[in-house]
């Protein structure tokens, strides 16, 4: 047990845990995929809303998915940041400050997977009701689309944190590099049991949600594809769908391998070091990903890159 006498408005967070020779090092690494993941997401975002040509289901959901992207790596990499020069004993964050990260850690994490389920179904509509697509994926479609994958996200996190914030600290200290659930209710002396049914219930559901939509999505694609017995079909669904696919997969394991971790203690080093690896890895990607495999997005950024190189030597 800590000791009681501490400011209940102030926590101690353990941050990134690197030796003094190391802190440039990762430094220097996490800055660079910061910036370089900041520039292709909001890119992507600015591209896809000033040209007219992207304005469609596709690479709206995509800029919806760039825009969370960068708030979701902006959450905790600049703390991080912040942190990693600072001694062990001066990493103070405030407990509202660490129920913010929290939250928005969460909320973007999740927002990731209903983006990318509600792409699922596109790629599903696109393929193998093409007649209907334009009639059924029309701007209101999207719009509602768009606020129901932010809506769920918002409102499944807010109580996931609302029941952690609603418990009483006897702890101050943060044993993880950012602040998320598990380390808020960890601060109580409390019975957290409800807590863990909720989160329990919250990653099942939200899982296998996930993973049978798409699923579900690809098994219909796929049968589309091989009823059809047409090339071009095929290669229109294997171009469109890879993208998704990997983008999917990658979230997916990321996202699993810090869950598991987080039922063994015994790998606490592993899973913190995940923990700061593995959100970096999917904002990283995507914008790379969808912009070497969309030929649209690829073209429109060349030639309005080739445009600005041309009024600059006029």
């Amino acid at each position: 047990m800590e000791n009681h006498t501490y400011n209940e408005h102030v926590l101690l967070l353990e941050g990134l845990n690197v030796t003094h020779q190391s802190s440039y090092p990762a430094f220097i690494i996490l800055l660079v995929i910061y910036i370089f993941t900041m520039v292709a997401n909001i890119g992507l975002t600015v591209l896809i809303c000033m040209e007219r040509s992207l304005h469609q289901p596709m690479y709206i959901l995509l800029c919806n998915m760039s825009f969370n992207d960068a708030l979701s790596i902006t959450t905790f990499i600049p703390r991080v940041l912040s942190d990693i020069f600072k001694a062990s004993a001066e990493r103070y964050i405030t407990y509202v400050e660490c129920a913010i990260q929290a939250f928005c850690g969460h909320m973007f994490a999740t927002t990731g997977h209903t983006i990318l389920m509600i792409m699922a179904f596109d790629r599903y509509m696109a393929i193998c009701n093409p007649l209907r697509y334009a009639t059924i994926m029309n701007n209101t479609m999207l719009v509602k689309l768009c606020v129901f994958a932010w809506g769920v996200a918002f409102l499944f996190v807010a109580v996931l944190i609302g029941l952690s914030v609603r418990l009483s600290r006897c702890r101050s200290n943060i044993f993880n590099p950012f602040c998320d659930n598990a380390s808020l209710f960890k601060l109580s002396c409390e019975s957290v049991l409800i807590n863990n049914i909720y989160g329990l219930f919250f990653t099942t559901i939200f899982f296998i949600t996930s993973m049978g939509s798409v699923a579900l999505t690809y098994i219909r694609i796929a049968m589309v594809c091989v009823r059809s017995k047409s090339k071009s079909l095929n290669s229109k669904a294997l171009h469109t769908c890879f993208t998704h696919l990997a983008v999917y997969l990658i979230m997916l394991m990321t996202g699993f391998i810090i869950v598991f971790l987080h039922r063994y203690p015994q790998w606490s080093n592993h899973r913190k070091m995940a923990s700061i690896i593995f959100p970096l890895v999917a904002p990283c990607l995507n914008p790379i990903i969808y912009g070497l495999q969309s030929k649209e997005i690829y073209k429109v950024g060349k030639n309005m890159f080739q445009s600005k190189i041309m009024s600059l030597r006029l």
